[in-house]
């Protein structure tokens, strides 16, 4: 030693020296000599111990197994899983899938769609789930026990008054805490931004119950009513959330909706957090601490009563026997008030997974009351009835998004008119012939026949004036717009003149009547624009309704002005009084409210006319209309398609008709808009347009409104049509257009409506429907087969057509297309479209297909959102029908890019669903070999390969628990379905499979093990994806080969490994120890050889021998590595630690292991628990870990010193190992050498440096008496096997020990008596010492220390001021 250290003297100061001078260099010299000696230090990597053959072993102990009295807990229970098929409950009294759509549809993307909508979900059941989690998912909750007996220690007798009340004083006043915070209006929004936060001031209030409420306020005045009011007794938990604003913190409540607060500094957010926190953990004692009142003195009465009979002898033989059964039944587990065990923690809960169901955004109620003007009189023919609006009106409302100019619902019509106001209509109502409402002439649309009898009662939608509107993106720019109308007359400006006089009504009133009957009776379809009105809808952008607001005043419609377009320049305008004050107004009243809509709402109909379930209006008008809502084309307010719908909205623009010298007459220009499926003479148009209140509700034309002597007239009317299942090339709008002569006085009476030319727009192109605007030419008569003829020229051999103005596009139209089985994505389409050739024809070639998969990577975000079903169980299809790699790899490809693009819009969850209820493998067939967890599992490795593409390898690894999910659910289905499962384990999958398997799981480690620091994220989600996966696999495969999987796995992870390596390795195995069946696949039974003997005569394992971890193969390996781990750095210890005791505690309390043999049976897992720790007995420091006041910074900051200063080989080992330390740790304090140059070859330290080097506690007695004892050859083969050639000689910490202590103590409290003798006899002196060494020390850990040593450092953390005022 006086050598090595004259090595390192120099004449001048040393560097080490020199250094302390420094800030922070003695931490950095620590952090150098703890590198060095990791590094120097021969690490031995652990035996490779290969676990048994379990198939074979059950097989061959058969017979011992049946035997076994606990043999429940030696074999997996025969119905562990299953398959079953929920029936799909829609919204709907009626599937919303025509009967006659899948005979109707041939195109493969509208039969998968339609095959999406009908299907039933298909679910994987594993009936012993709820055993698979952490101790917090079993289904017996752990929670605080009822009654606990208050005990007088004689400690506390002498404590004065006084200071009992000040140590306890803190729980008496309860907590009081007020300051200003900032609010986020939650109400259902879909995300909240910093708008959304509202500044309030917050109150902390405790009720005389003992319960605490969070009032808060617009100012400081607290005595005033709150703006409202947090309960806190329905809080579950406090945490922070800066997501969307910094210092924000988030309150769970029980219901599952949240409050969002900020705060304006760090410091206040944590106090805030604190303090919360404090009142929830006060609350839960204070409500359990009631339910104990009262149980024990029920049993002090009984036991008198047993007393007060039979003899002394027999009396104090009864109360003993009562004393030890009450004190067996009053007796808690050990881990029952561990504080573990009571703490609150969501992170292992799994994300509830709900089936696919229709989502609404904001729903809105919009209900129309009236609509009144000030000119009004009688209009009954004999002045007897009531006063009314003089001629009808009908109203027509819709959203407008002035933020993003988008029009964002379809219209809803309302008639308002009073009936005998509608009569002056009737008779001459003519948008359609008959009374059949079937849709597209056939009984199976979605008014087919006996449904609509059936469905709705007559009259229900005859006149609606309520509608329910939705909103995704609430915002207070969206107005709520009504558009007037009434019937045509003349020109806007003459028909609304006598509405905007405030004289003398009655004799304008009478002449207006008397033209409106003439038009009514002659004009009484065609209507002309009148009047418009908005009010806003929302407060703010969480969806709060403005329902305090009005309609605006009824502005007069400007002929040139109609357009959407011009709508929203008007509304850009509605908040500045100034602009509005020069729009001309008519005078009346509009009275339309809305409201939120209850959840439970009854008579709701669809936009497809389907009642909705709990439909009961039968009064006419009573149903709630839902209309439609745009929602907007972005993957994030996206959602997958549920049902069947397939609307098209029709916009007729604009007609410039200026220029044409076809016509004589045409100014007052109505358009008809018709669907037809050909173009040959005499074809009549599809029934699918859905009419107007009053009239047919599904029709074959509609009619734009009509403005008077316009030669290019500007339209803004939507019609609304249904459109067939199997769209073809001959489909298409035709617009009819005609001059109504609005001339009563005229001789030719008769000639209402002149056809003035037509236009058509085939609705496919390129197999897609067209929903860009469109510019047509308009024909001046209608030859047959005028199809064939299109943008003014003939084409092949179409008729001659007579074109308006030279084939100029004269005619503006638009569409929006609303449907479920219909895509607009052309990369979509042409997928399906091949996929389609390749099922007709062997001429498409799979080298096609690769291209048409690799183009779905450009699909638009919330096409793929939308038909995420359809378009993932096409991706399966196409994968298992493929014959060539490439196809196979690149339809994976495809997935993960789905995958990822959901996970980046934040829509995981429906991947989650899909997998659970969608996703069903093609049914078996042995002819088909191919299955999907085989070809996805190829596919997987291929892309996994260092030559492949890394971005696409990444994200397949951060969202790898998809893939793992859908491999499993097809071994499930694969098993079932086939009838494999009966077979033996071995059997059951090829040996194909087993090896893609394998293969995928050795080409996954490098990418967790060594490339973890490139992408942490991708490889911390592999690690736990692929745990899951393992610990899946038990259920359903071989269960040596998972093993050996397993073991494979963790040979990978290497002694003195970076942290979080440490923390993949344990959460690994934490994931797959947490199987439901944990116990079974340990084996806990004996396996000596031989004839079968009583359990407690055989050798039992009391240290981790190669057999012990063999035979009980996880158990084993958890403990090595629990061992292995207690020799590295602080937090390592604390991960592993807290692995084992989680795992001890789940089995203390899983219901299935109650009994006390089956708890005896499973401390014999656990025995070498025993060997572990008195390895480690010397590091447990009595001294520190009894008191309560240590300094867990101060240890934590040492941790690193100790490695070089502290680590050498106790005393116990003796010659074992060759104990001097390398000069490169002399040389880095010294400062002659570098951490990084120092080689890894260097294993042995002199033995003479051991005394100066070795830390040791001189006033611990316990240490004394360990240090002095040799150990035996077996605990010296031990402490080899855990990977490590060095024992660590620093302190275990307070947490840490008494952690270990409580799985000790619950072994020794588990295990039978003839275990514990059996151990006793067998053990080695300085084994025996070791472990009452042990016990000695759980009595210095838990040792109760009294009231006041338990006030002193509450005291103390409270500070000197308020520790005087206490």
């Amino acid at each position: 030693m006086k050598g090595a250290m004259s090595v390192g003297m120099q004449p001048d100061t040393r560097k080490f020296t020199r250094g302390l001078n420094k800030p922070g260099t003695a931490a950095e010299l620590r952090q150098s000599v703890s590198e060095v000696v990791r590094t120097s230090v021969l690490m031995v990597k652990p035996k490779v111990i290969e676990p048994l053959d379990y198939e074979s072993v059950l097989l061959q102990r058969k017979t011992q197994i049946i035997s076994d009295v606990l043999r429940d807990m030696l074999q997996f229970p025969p119905d562990d899983f299953q398959i079953s098929t929920l029936r799909r409950q829609g919204r709907t009294t009626f599937s919303t899938v025509p009967r006659s759509a899948e005979k109707e549809a041939y195109s493969l993307f509208v039969q998968e769609c339609i095959q999406t909508y009908k299907s039933d979900w298909h679910v994987v059941n594993y009936k012993y789930e709820d055993y698979s989690g952490d101790f917090r998912q079993l289904p017996n909750k752990v929670s605080r026990p009822e009654k606990l007996p208050i005990h007088l220690f004689e400690v506390d007798e002498d404590m004065e008054k006084d200071e009992d009340t000040a140590s306890l004083g803190s729980q008496k006043g309860g907590v009081s805490k007020h300051g200003w915070l900032y609010k986020a209006n939650m109400n259902n929004a879909i995300s909240v931004t910093m708008r959304s936060f509202k500044r309030r001031y917050f109150h902390l209030a405790q009720l005389g119950d003992g319960s605490y409420n969070l009032n808060f306020y617009k100012d400081e005045k607290t005595s005033k009513e709150p703006k409202g009011t947090i309960f806190l007794d329905s809080c579950m938990g406090v945490v922070q959330n800066s997501k969307v604003r910094r210092f924000a913190f988030e309150l769970k409540m029980q219901d599952k909706s949240t409050y969002l607060l900020a705060a304006d500094s760090e410091g206040e957010m944590d106090d805030w957090i604190s303090t919360l926190n404090k009142i929830l953990h006060s609350s839960f004692e204070l409500v359990m601490q009631e339910k104990r009142n009262g149980d024990l003195h029920d049993e002090d009465e009984l036991l008198k009563t047993d007393l007060s009979t039979g003899s002394f002898q027999d009396s104090f033989q009864t109360a003993r026997d009562i004393e030890s059964k009450m004190r067996s039944e009053t007796r808690l587990k050990l881990f029952t008030l561990d504080p573990d065990t009571q703490k609150l923690d969501f992170s292992g809960i799994e994300p509830d997974v709900r089936q696919f169901e229709e989502k609404f955004g904001k729903r809105v109620l919009v209900n129309c009351h009236d609509l009144s003007f000030n000119l009004q009189s009688c209009v009954a023919e004999n002045d007897d009835g009531p006063t009314t609006n003089v001629e009808p009106f009908y109203v027509v409302l819709s959203l407008f998004d002035v933020q993003n100019s988008r029009k964002i619902s379809a219209d809803l019509h309302v008639d308002l008119n009073h009936p005998v106001v509608r009569q002056m209509t009737s008779g001459s109502w003519s948008g359609g012939s008959g009374s059949d409402q079937r849709v597209n002439g056939g009984v199976d649309g979605p008014l087919g026949g006996d449904r609509h009898i059936n469905g709705l009662p007559e009259g229900a939608l005859q006149y609606p004036r309520k509608g329910v509107f939705s909103v995704t993106c609430p915002h207070p720019e969206i107005f709520l717009v009504a558009r007037i109308e009434k019937i045509l007359q003349g020109g806007i400006t003459h028909c609304t003149e006598p509405y905007m006089k405030n004289t003398d009504s009655t004799k304008v009133a009478q002449k207006v009547l008397k033209n409106a009957r003439a038009a009514c009776s002659r004009l009484g379809q065609y209507r002309m624009p009148f009047a418009w009105a908005a009010r806003p809808v929302f407060k703010d952008a969480s969806g709060t309704l403005d329902k305090s607001a009005r309609f605006s005043a009824l502005y007069r419609q400007d002929s040139s002005k109609l357009s959407d377009e011009d709508m929203f320049k008007l509304l850009t305008d509605f908040r500045k009084p100034e602009k509005m004050a020069k729009l001309p107004v008519i005078l009346g009243n509009l009275d339309v409210t809305i409201d939120n809509v209850a959840p439970d709402v009854t008579n709701c109909v669809t936009s497809s006319y389907i009642p909705v379930r709990n439909f009961e209006g039968n009064e006419p008008g009573s149903a709630l209309l839902e209309v439609e809502e745009f929602v907007p084309c972005i993957a994030k307010c996206s959602q997958p398609f549920t049902i069947y719908n397939n609307h098209l909205y029709v916009y007729p623009k604009h007609l410039k008709y200026d220029g044409q010298k076809a016509f004589a007459k045409a100014r007052n220009i109505a358009v008809c808009v018709e669907f037809k499926d050909s173009d040959e003479e005499d074809t009549q148009p599809l029934k699918c347009i859905y009419g107007r209140p009053g009239g047919q509700l599904i029709t074959k034309q509609a009619y734009a409104a009509v403005l008077h002597h316009q030669q290019n007239p500007e339209f803004y009317n939507e019609i609304k049509m249904e459109l067939p299942t199997q769209l073809h090339e001959k489909h298409h709008l035709l617009f009819t257009f005609y001059h109504i002569s609005c001339d009563s006085n005229s001789k030719k009476k008769d000639l209402v409506e002149t056809p003035v030319g037509s236009a058509w727009l085939p609705l496919l192109r390129d197999g897609r429907v067209i929903m860009s605007e469109q510019h047509l030419p308009v024909a001046a008569s209608l030859p047959p087969g005028y199809l064939a003829s299109q943008d003014g020229t003939v084409k092949h051999s179409g008729p001659e057509i007579r074109w308006v103005d030279g084939g100029k596009t004269l005619f503006k139209v638009s569409t929006h297309l609303v449907s479920t089985v219909y895509t607009q994505d052309q990369h979509l389409h042409n997928f399906f479209h091949h996929c389609q050739s390749m099922e007709n024809s062997e001429q498409a070639s799979e080298g096609e297909l690769v291209k048409y998969l690799k183009s779905l990577h450009a699909m638009e975000g919330h096409v793929m959102v939308n038909f995420l079903p359809t378009i993932l169980n096409q991706l399966f299809r196409v994968l298992t029908r493929a014959n060539h790699e490439d196809v196979a790899v690149n339809v994976t490809r495809v997935m993960v890019h789905v995958v990822a693009q959901c996970h980046e819009e934040g829509l995981e969850h429906y991947l989650r669903s899909y997998v659970k209820f969608v996703f069903k493998p093609e049914p078996y067939m042995i002819s088909s070999v191919k299955m999907v967890h085989e070809e996805l599992a190829k596919a997987m490795t291929a892309i996994l390969k260092p030559s492949t593409d890394f971005l696409t390898s990444n994200k397949l690894l951060k969202y790898s628990w998809y893939f793992f999910e859908a491999l499993v659910k097809s071994m499930a289905q694969h098993l079932i379905e086939s009838g494999k499962v009966k077979l033996s384990r071995n059997q059951r999958f090829s040996a194909s499979y087993h090896h893609a398997v394998e293969t995928l799981v050795n080409m996954l480690m490098p990418h967790i093990t060594q490339k973890y620091k490139d992408n942490l994220d991708a490889a911390r989600n592999a690690n736990h994806s692929l745990a899951v996966f393992i610990k899946r696999c038990f259920t359903f495969m071989d269960r040596g080969f998972v093993f050996k999987q397993i073991n494979n796995y963790i040979n990978c992870f290497l002694p003195g490994d970076p942290k979080t390596l440490y923390e993949f390795k344990f959460e690994f195995l934490r994931e797959v120890c947490n199987h439901e069946h944990y116990i079974p696949l340990n084996l806990p039974m004996p396996f000596g050889k031989g004839r079968i003997q009583r359990f407690q005569d055989l050798q039992l394992d009391y240290s981790l021998t190669d057999d012990f971890c063999r035979n009980h193969f996880l158990v084993g390996l958890l403990l090595r590595e629990v061992g292995g781990a207690l020799q590295e750095l602080h937090d390592i210890r604390q991960i592993a630690i807290q692995v084992l005791k989680s795992l001890m505690i789940k089995h203390t309390f899983d219901e299935r292991y109650s009994a006390k043999s089956q708890q005896s049976r499973l401390a014999t897992l656990y025995l070498p628990l025993f060997g572990l720790l008195q390895d480690n007995v010397y590091r447990l420091n009595v001294k520190e870990s009894s008191s309560f006041t240590t300094n867990h910074s101060a240890n934590n900051g040492r941790d690193d010193y100790l490695i070089g200063v502290s680590m050498a080989t106790p005393p116990r080992l003796g010659g074992c190992l060759d104990n001097s330390l390398h000069k490169d740790v002399f040389g880095v304090i010294s400062g002659t050498a570098s951490p990084h140059t120092s080689t890894h070859n260097i294993s042995s330290v002199h033995n003479d440096s051991r005394g100066s080097l070795v830390s040791t506690d001189s006033g611990n007695s316990l240490l004394d008496k360990s240090s002095d004892k040799t150990n035996s050859l077996e605990k010296n083969q031990c402490a080899s096997a855990l990977g490590s050639s060095l024992l660590r000689c620093d302190k275990l910490d307070r947490d840490e020990i008494k952690n270990l202590l409580m799985c000790f103590l619950h072994v020794l409290k588990s295990m039978s008596d003839d275990a514990l003798f059996t151990y006793w006899n067998k053990a080695s002196p300085s084994e025996l010492m070791d472990f009452f060494t042990l016990v000695e020390v759980c009595l210095h850990q838990f040792r109760y220390m009294g009231k006041r040593f338990i006030a002193r450092p509450l005291l103390s953390r409270l500070g000197p001021r308020r520790g005087r005022a206490l």
